[in-house]
């Protein structure tokens, strides 16, 4: 009996200091956001811990170069510093201190203490230093420089957003023992899973930074949705000294798991614990989730067995004001809209995304489609800056830059999947997007990087497939093994490929809100066609976003750049999610006597002050019933009290589009918002005004440490906004490319012919109607609005060829560039130059006798600002 009551005491005690182990900070994560020093240019000596930053800006991460930002098409290109103070306590002597970088853009050099720590390039993937060689104990110096120059040998070298240099995501610390899991270095999957079982397989990358070999024990814990350990394994290990290994193991498999889907997006976590003996030295967890997928080339898409449609968006990372220094909170509500509207898919397109991204996606419940920076843009070639125009050749035309530019997007790509691949929204990686935007020179070295590309992610995650972003051209859609393809416009009419695919982008609006109450591409009105062997349909796009392509690429979102949906997302979430409790078409606000300024918030108390929650504010204009009204007046907030700010710093100002000085930071439709943060805890009180109303006020309340008031109530600066306006550089030749590859149309074509031949860049293909088409006609859709300034048509044959050439802004409304219905000429090329339209984005050429057919049409022009 006493020996029964001993091992249950032993087993007690055990537990209890198991208990205690676990509960020991071992791992500490330390937000480094708050109190940097920052400085546009280039100053010398910027590195050394005896210079002097007291003249710079104080700022906080995220943050970007262009801050504040309001989807204006130029931005600052260049160099930036930052430094912050590092201060090291007595506890981190013999630990191990890293730092990580969730994203700089697109160069950055670090430094500690003078001392270079290491060079990252690559603005959309993180990194991480050991900057344990560089400390000392007390005041450090840590500096980062920064440029965000175009370079010819980089990806991405173009594409229709915005490029902002910046440190403008998290930055964090993580203080360790010198045995300890490294950076991103777990990977959870579940090689055999079924709705009756789930098998595991985890892969544990450990570095030992110790002076001598180590022996020691790693214990995975499997733990389920509700808190409950439900399979663990354990094995003893050695490692040398200065090195670092993958260790696998396999927790036992269990039963009826929890699988994760859309609608149930159950997470698992794995809890990894080095052990020395008895002594804990490293813990860390992972969250993932068990799910298995399925392509098909002739049914599409499955979810655990069960076929499943998807319905998604394609989603930059830009917010108004703060740019693409986006906090976590700010990613989350972008997902929430996407999922509110009836989406279950987003395409991160067209590069890697925060990795808080990743995890709300996991969270709420919507699929994820990451995409590596390996993209271009159409309407430029050759070695154009495409960060000063919105184009270039997506692949480098020097040979003297491309296996550079191979190892930039290898590396990238590497970088996504480390940092994403434990997340079970992930659906597969997508390596591009439209890479036949290429100097065609450059087309074989572009497959064969494709095709590294997937070969690569195939062995960095052999749990997922790959898909080519953009594929519709140039037979990338067939290139490699295992892989979907992704196609982008032609109004999703693509014919069954005979391989697992989905219709990537398709249906753009272009306006601003509010829009119209339908869903932008009218087919979807009529109940558009989902074969069964189609994956789903990704819109483009979800939100407004700055570009360097002018406003008519900026403006195609569901939902504006202040993140107040347009009408057409109310459609949609008719349309997909049966209106979820909301009516289908609101009441739209109506022209009135504005008589209150109603101020709200998605949340009125933010979780810390380091830049990782923020609050949604919203402006609506009422009558003095409370219906709200359609008026657009000029509305101010102001910060009265209180620590938090808006990327204007402590006011903001709205301004009606119609008035002449207005800026870009606008009140549409009775509507305004602006995201506000706060970077220490205590109370914000904003207050809404405007001329001849009542001024209503918001009270913010921020939690955590240190509080405004211990830190001395330190002021926000202003930040005015103005547009950048960028140096004047020479206009290049009108290179006529704005057509090639574009999306095309036709009345019909003839056999053995096809519609992509007429503008595929080579006069020496050409496209024919079907011979019986009394009516033939050919359409080109630019994808986006063009002022045009020429427009060229290269024939089959010289002869009389009759026709008319039209243009037109919304597919609807066409005007008359060339009228050749009566000519007599023999020709077999025509070229129209001048003035001849502005916001176009469609070309039409209808042919009123003989047989139609088209060698190339060719298009210059320039974005156009609507």
């Amino acid at each position: 009996m006493f020996k029964k009551i001993l091992i249950v005491f032993l087993c007690l005690l055990q537990a209890s200091i198991f208990s205690e182990l676990k509960a020991d900070p071992v791992r500490q994560q330390i937000n480094l956001n708050r109190d940097w020093h920052f400085t546009l240019g280039d100053p010398a000596g910027a590195q050394q811990p005896s210079f002097s930053d007291q003249t710079w800006e104080q700022v906080n991460l995220p943050h970007s170069f262009s801050l504040p930002y309001f989807m204006w098409k130029s931005v600052y290109n260049g160099y930036g510093w930052y430094r912050r103070t590092i201060e090291m306590p007595e506890e981190w002597k013999g630990k191990q201190v890293a730092i990580e970088f969730e994203g700089v853009f697109i160069q950055s050099e670090v430094y500690l203490n003078g001392k270079r720590v290491g060079e990252h390039t690559g603005g959309y993937t993180g990194f991480c230093y050991d900057l344990t060689p560089f400390l000392k104990p007390g005041k450090n110096i840590l500096a980062v420089r920064v440029n965000n120059l175009w370079k010819p040998d980089v990806a991405p070298r173009a594409g229709d957003h915005q490029f902002s240099g910046g440190i403008y995501r998290d930055v964090y610390l993580h203080v360790t023992d010198p045995l300890h899991v490294s950076w991103c270095g777990t990977f959870i999957s579940t090689p055999e899973v079924s709705r009756a079982s789930a098998s595991f397989r985890a892969e544990t990358e450990i570095r030992n930074d110790y002076t001598q070999s180590q022996q020691f024990s790693i214990r995975t814990e499997i733990v389920s949705p509700e808190g409950k350990t439900v399979s663990q394994a354990e094995t003893k290990e050695m490692l040398k000294a200065g090195s670092t290994r993958i260790f696998t193991q396999y927790p036992a498999a269990i039963t009826n798991p929890s699988l994760w889907h859309p609608d149930t997006p159950n997470l698992y976590k794995a809890v990894t614990t080095i052990l020395k003996g008895t002594n804990i030295v490293d813990r860390q967890e992972t969250t993932f989730g068990i799910r298995w997928f399925e392509w098909r080339a002739d049914k599409g898409f499955f979810i655990n067995g069960e076929h499943y449609y998807l319905l998604g968006a394609n989603v930059h990372q830009d917010h108004a004001g703060w740019g693409d220094a986006v906090t976590n909170a700010g990613f989350r509500r972008d997902i929430q809209m996407m999922k509110d509207c009836g989406f279950n898919t987003i395409r991160g397109s067209h590069y890697p995304h925060d990795p808080s991204f990743a995890r709300a996606c996991d969270e709420i419940g919507i699929l994820f489609f990451p995409e590596n920076a390996f993209w271009g843009m159409g309407g430029g070639s050759g070695d154009r800056d495409g960060w000063g125009t919105p184009s270039s050749s997506c692949y480098p035309p020097n040979p003297a830059d491309q296996d550079h530019f191979d190892r930039s997007v290898l590396a990238q790509l590497k970088e996504l999947i480390r940092i994403n691949r434990n997340s079970p929204s992930i659906t597969a990686w997508s390596m591009s997007n439209e890479p036949f935007f290429t100097d065609a020179s450059t087309n074989e070295r572009m497959k064969q990087l494709l095709n590294k590309a997937t070969d690569s992610t195939h062995l960095w995650d052999p749990t997922r497939l790959v898909a080519i972003g953009g594929s519709q051209r140039k037979g990338v859609d067939k290139l490699g093994k295992n892989q979907i393809a992704f196609y982008n416009g032609d109004g999703a009419g693509f014919l069954e490929p005979g391989v697992p695919s989905m219709v990537s982008e398709y249906g753009s609006v272009t306006t601003h809100r509010p829009g119209t109450f339908d869903p932008g591409w009218a087919d979807l009105k009529d109940g558009f066609n989902r074969p069964e062997w189609r994956g789903g349909q990704v819109i483009w796009c979800g939100f407004d976003h700055g570009t360097v392509g002018g406003t008519g690429l900026a403006i195609m979102g569901l939902v504006d750049y202040f993140r107040i949906p347009k009408r057409s997302w109310y459609w949609y979430r008719e349309a997909y999610a049966k209106g979820n409790r909301n009516p289908a078409e609101p009441a739209w606000p109506v022209p009135g006597t504005p008589a209150k300024i109603v101020l709200s918030a998605d949340k009125t108390t933010l979780a810390a002050p380091d830049g990782t929650d923020d609050a949604h504010i919203l402006i609506t204009l009422s009558d003095a019933d409370g219906n709200p009204v359609s008026n657009e007046v000029p509305v101010k907030l102001t910060i009265l009290s209180g620590p938090g700010e808006f990327p204007t710093g402590t006011t903001i100002q709205f301004m009606p589009p119609s008035e002449e000085e207005a800026s870009d930071i606008t009140i549409r439709d009775g509507k305004a918002a602006i995201e506000f943060r706060s970077y220490y805890a205590g109370t914000t009180v904003i207050e809404a005004s405007a001329e001849g109303l009542p001024s209503s006020e918001l009270t913010i309340r921020t939690l955590g440490q240190p509080t405004w008031e211990s830190a001395g109530c330190p002021k926000v600066a202003d930040r005015p906004y103005k547009r950048y306006i960028a140096p004047v550089k020479e206009e290049p030749a009108n290179e006529l490319l704005l057509a090639v590859n574009r999306p095309s149309f036709v009345s019909s074509t003839a056999e053995l012919s096809s519609r992509t031949l007429s503008n595929d860049d080579d006069d020496q293909t050409a496209w024919f109607a079907d011979p019986s088409d009394a009516n033939a006609w050919w359409k080109l859709d630019l994808e986006a609005s063009y002022d045009l300034s020429a427009i060229e048509v290269i024939f089959p044959t010289t002869d009389i060829h009759r026709y008319i050439i039209e243009v037109s802004a919304d597919n609807q409304s066409w005007s008359t560039v060339s009228d050749q219905r009566t000519s007599e000429k023999k020709e077999k090329k025509q070229c129209v130059e001048g003035d001849l339209g502005k916001n176009i984005r469609f070309v039409r050429i209808s042919f009123t006798s003989g047989r139609a057919g088209l060698s190339e049409v060719k298009i210059g022009g320039k974005p156009a600002d609507l």
